[in-house]
């Protein structure tokens, strides 16, 4: 079993607007193994956040993870991919779809809400995709 934590934010400018995500994805004893930082287009502020979450899911699985812990500062996304919300807006449902068919191929994903104060690394990473 391989144990990995991710640590994902989506940015924008606007809303919708440019948009960027920034993944931190570590081991347990806290070693980077893999950092992601770029911009994806115009969208927004959501479908950010869905993206730095597909990112990391993909990521975390080439990296030979069975087991994620995913921490985000997007209280809607995380409600909705742990099943406390539904997802009404269409512009959401294919992300969150093309998250869960990538989630399926885990052990366990385990999806955490934290505060933005807890997430700086990851929303630093995504705002440094605007600058370059």
């Amino acid at each position: 079993m391989t144990q990995l934590i991710a640590n994902t934010d989506g940015a924008c400018r606007g809303n919708p607007g440019a948009s960027a995500i920034g993944v931190i994805i570590r081991t347990p004893s806290g070693q980077v193994l893999k950092t992601i930082c770029r911009a994806i287009g115009n969208m927004t502020n959501n479908q950010a956040e869905y993206h730095a979450v597909i990112a990391a899911l993909e990521e975390a699985l080439k990296l030979g993870a069975t087991d994620l812990s995913l921490n985000a500062d997007s209280e809607l996304t995380v409600k909705q991919l742990s099943g406390k919300y539904q997802v009404k807006n269409p512009g959401l449902a294919l992300l969150y779809a093309r998250a869960k068919a990538l989630e399926s191929r885990f052990k366990s994903v385990r999806y955490t809400y934290i505060p933005r104060e807890r997430n700086r690394e990851a929303d630093a990473l995504a705002n440094q995709a605007f600058k370059g």
